[in-house]
């Protein structure tokens, strides 16, 4: 017996559309990274893009559990001499680019590296329920239906 091992000839690619209305954003965020790393598929090779194209709609009305809406900090860095800076999630949630926290919960599940980078091209966010990826006709997974955990209301 050989390892099977994937060559760019045996890659296929599809498109998986996500509605996070009501969803737990860690849990989502672990559904969607294995989905971009492709670990769902049995011909999984870790060093290739075996991944889906993941489209997520509605992403400024994924849910937290606990307090973690108003104490969960981001920071960031300016590269300048203490130029730390520091804002909670539902500061971001309810500003300009409320996707980017579903963004950056994916990214850190991902491992460090180039291939990572790469992965997050095939992921696109959006804040409300329009998307212009209806001519790839993806199919719908619905995370809500996974798991009774995956939800919350409020």
């Amino acid at each position: 017996m050989s390892t099977f091992t994937a060559t760019p000839a045996d890659i296929e690619k599809s498109w998986i559309l996500i509605d996070a209305e009501g969803v737990v954003l860690g849990r989502l965020a672990s559904i969607i990274a294995m989905r971009l790393r492709g670990k769902h598929k049995a011909s999984f090779t870790p060093h290739m893009d075996m991944g889906d194209n993941v489209i997520v709609i509605n992403a400024d009305k994924v849910q937290m559990t606990g307090n973690k809406r108003t104490d969960k900090t981001y920071y960031r860095h300016t590269g300048y001499p203490g130029g730390i800076k520091s804002t909670t999630a539902e500061k971001i949630l309810e500003g300009n680019y409320p996707e980017r926290v579903l963004t950056l919960a994916v990214k850190r599940m991902l491992p460090g590296n180039k291939l990572s980078r790469q992965l997050m091209t095939n992921l696109r966010v959006y804040a409300g329920a329009e998307h212009p990826h209806e001519a790839q006709d993806p199919t719908v997974l619905d995370v809500k239906s996974m798991n009774p955990k995956n939800t919350r209301d409020s």
